[in-house]
């Protein structure tokens, strides 16, 4: 039991890297590198899209090989691979060089979601927990990347952002290829017992309804691909240019009560952004009970009318309302993200799941790599105000199509009819 807690919790602490090593680079880049190497943000912006579109290309590579040869072992090659390259990111001197360092990050980070998720699924049951607790560390993984790349920026430099969590990241593909070692080799000889299985055929009617579910998940997933990314990659801009009143104010209150003679302003956004994603990352705890209690038609819903409510709002707002409003779109950001997951974890195959899962991950993250374009685009014509609007208008596709998911999802158990 203790081996499997340990298991979980691994597992968790991948989710968090995943998602802390690819969103280093946007507080970098709205904090720092935009000064110290005179490009603009939004040009800048454009070399971090291809890293992007690696974190979606690869989830489907990943999910077969994990698949085909061991999900323990694509783990390993997670930790260590990705640790490794973003020590080599933290040397960079050119933003070609930044580039493709995180274009290789975005390749080992490919790994996680479709493997990690596959363990998760497969391996434990109350799905909706799992799934959402393991969202949660994710979460935490975005907020410590503003936290940790806004405390290094005042106090070490934005390089050691990237070399640090390598550093710990190679250790934990280390520890975990301990743990896990006995059963990759156990996989291995699994994988290829379950080749030689007879082939069943699904019943038409569950095939239909696999269908619909299908376009619903991947129309979902792709528009809530861009409320996601927008809001957790330019959170921290949106902070550093809305907030700017109320951080001057804590800055002067911190430095009051420590008795120092000037504010470390980017610490405190990088905080406050921390305190919005820790704070809305509970959402997926209460979003994974009631999708085990209720199904995920009706949860997703509620989410999608969260988001449309506070997209709308935040136009023109700064400093505290503007703080209050983010934490509550953010609730509806962070709310969604399992929703999807759990839905492909109740309908897809055991065996096919990782490569399902990768499918997802290559829709989710090519949409979050077209994305970025989009931010900067609109940032730099029209500002912010017009991207919140976009994002209302995505939460009511989203509602849209969620109203036409059934109120029971189609099972793979209940599927197979005859041998081929």
């Amino acid at each position: 039991m203790e081996r499997e807690r340990l298991y979980f919790f691994m597992l968790n602490i991948g989710h968090f890297l995943d998602h802390l090593f690819t969103l280093v680079f946007a507080t970098v880049a709205a904090l720092v590198l935009y000064r110290e190497w005179g490009i603009g943000y939004a040009e800048l912006l454009a070399y971090a899209t291809p890293g992007f579109f690696a974190f979606g290309v690869f989830s489907l590579p990943a999910g077969w090989l994990a698949d085909k040869w061991s999900r323990d072992g694509m783990m390993c090659v997670f930790f260590v691979g990705i640790g490794l390259t973003s020590i080599a990111t933290g040397f960079t001197e050119t933003p070609l060089q930044i580039g493709i360092g995180l274009f290789v990050i975005g390749m080992f980070a490919a790994i996680y979601h479709p493997v990690g998720l596959a363990i998760v699924t497969t391996k434990w049951r109350n799905t909706g927990m799992r799934i959402a607790a393991n969202g949660v560390w994710g979460n935490l993984g975005v907020a410590s990347a503003a936290l940790v790349a806004g405390y290094l920026i005042d106090n070490g430099g934005w390089r050691m952002a990237f070399i640090l969590p390598g550093i710990f990241s190679i250790a934990m593909g280390f520890a975990y290829m301990t743990l896990r070692w006995n059963n990759i080799q156990a996989e291995r000889r699994a994988t290829k017992a379950a080749e030689t299985k007879v082939k069943v055929r699904a019943s038409p009617s569950y095939r239909t309804m696999l269908i619909r579910v299908s376009a619903i998940v991947f129309l979902t997933t792709a528009v809530s691909s861009v409320i996601f990314q927008a809001t957790t990659f330019a959170l921290p801009k949106i902070f550093d240019e809305r907030l700017q009143g109320l951080a001057t104010e804590l800055s002067g209150l911190t430095d009051l009560v420590a008795g120092a003679g000037q504010g470390d302003v980017a610490t405190v956004i990088g905080t406050l952004a921390f305190i919005v994603f820790a704070v809305a990352s509970i959402a997926q705890l209460v979003v994974g009970s009631m999708l085990d209690r209720f199904g995920p038609r009706h949860v997703f819903m509620v989410v999608a009318i969260i988001q449309l409510i506070f997209f709308s709002a935040m136009p023109g707002l700064t400093d505290g309302i503007a703080l209050a409003v983010a934490l509550g779109f953010m609730l509806g950001a962070f709310g969604q993200i399992p929703i999807n997951d759990y839905m492909i974890g109740k309908t897809a195959s055991g065996a096919y799941r990782a490569r399902i899962y990768g499918v997802r991950y290559v829709v989710s993250f090519t949409v979050l790599a077209v994305a970025l374009p989009l931010i900067a685009f609109v940032y730099q014509n029209w500002g912010f105000d017009t991207l919140f609007r976009i994002l209302a208008g995505a939460a009511v596709v989203i509602l849209i199509a969620v109203t036409i998911l059934p109120r029971r999802l189609p099972s793979p158990e209940a599927a197979p009819v005859a041998a081929e």
